[in-house]
């Protein structure tokens, strides 16, 4: 599924030639996939059908709605679960145009891998390591992509990009000169970030009851909505109306891979890092003049061979665990 995702980011103009390729002569596919249209498609309509054929599912849901507090035993379980991805999150974040979303679902596939079997069993059952992984890393990863934007000017994420704008509206241009001459902004920026996390927690706490509420709405009644959201954000997302027949071809393809057991984060994740390990790697290949600077560069080395470790683990765990029994 992550090579079927890196294939889709292939279509549109390669970063080496600026040329349209795999566009099969349609204008509107020059610039690629549409991710929000492929979110939308992989995760919106399958389960807005999957609730169509499973009606006798469809039931009033108010009295299921109990026990919102966390307890003693779910904070011990999701406490490393925490831990680990608030510095994966961070460290994703730290990373300009990588964001949160890849932050949220690296969180997730991370956790997944590295829970014993009977607990990847209860992933996306409701798992609660599996809700706390990618929240956890994407609150990490908003913080984080702060970084690049005061220290280097270059925005991490479309929020700290719109921040950018307003900083340099304002005459102040984020930089490593920034914490010199102006560490009033800095500094400020930084405790926003305390306060505005404190806010939040005051203002969720007791709003808890009343937003799981939206729970007990029955499912018959949100079909309809989801289907009109879904349709009408991939149109305005581009203003375009192909869109709306790639969202629903995607659509079909989702549910079919759905029917499958084949997972959809990992199609996605594929989607959204392709573009991005493209042009780096075109830009490595243009400055370096080979591949050359995999061997010559000791980071570059490191984390290919970490992500090598940790790709391959789950088949190591796999093998030992059948050879166990």
């Amino acid at each position: 599924m992550t090579v079927l995702g890196l294939i889709m980011a292939t279509v549109g103009e390669g970063a080496l030639f600026n040329l349209p390729r795999f566009t099969g002569g349609i204008m509107d596919l020059q610039s690629g996939f549409g991710f929000i249209t492929l979110a939308m498609a992989m995760f919106a309509l399958p389960e807005a059908v999957f609730l169509v054929l499973k009606p006798k599912n469809m039931g009033d849901n108010a009295g299921a709605i109990k026990h919102l507090r966390i307890t003693r035993a779910e904070a011990r379980a999701i406490a490393p679960v925490i831990g680990r991805q608030s510095i994966q999150g961070f460290f994703i974040g730290v990373l300009p145009g990588a964001g949160a979303t890849i932050a949220s679902f690296l969180g997730y596939a991370v956790e997944r891998n590295i829970a014993p079997k009977h607990e990847q069993d209860e992933f996306g059952k409701g798992s609660i390591k599996g809700l706390a992984a990618p929240e956890t890393a994407n609150n990490a990863a908003c913080t984080g992509s702060f970084v690049p934007l005061l220290t280097l000017g270059i925005p991490g994420s479309g929020t700290t990009a719109i921040l950018l704008g307003a900083l340099i509206a304002l005459n102040v241009k984020p930089g490593p000169r920034l914490m010199i001459d102006q560490p009033e902004i800095f500094w400020a920026v930084i405790i926003s970030m305390f306060i505005g996390n404190l806010v939040l927690l005051i203002l969720n706490l007791p709003l808890i009851p009343y937003i799981a509420k939206v729970l007990a709405i029955p499912r018959n009644y949100l079909i309809p909505f989801i289907m009109f959201f879904t349709l009408i954000g991939a149109y305005i997302g581009q203003n375009n109306a192909t869109e709306l027949v790639m969202l629903v071809g995607f659509g079909v393809c989702g549910i079919a891979l759905k029917f499958a057991k084949y997972p959809l984060p990992p199609l996605l994740i594929g989607f959204i890092l392709g573009g991005m390990m493209e042009d780096n790697f075109s830009r490595s290949m243009q400055l370096y003049g080979g591949v050359s600077f995999i061997w010559n560069r000791p980071m570059t080395m490191g984390l290919l061979v970490l992500a090598t470790f940790l790709v391959v683990l789950p088949g190591l765990r796999s093998m030992r665990s059948k050879h166990a029994t």
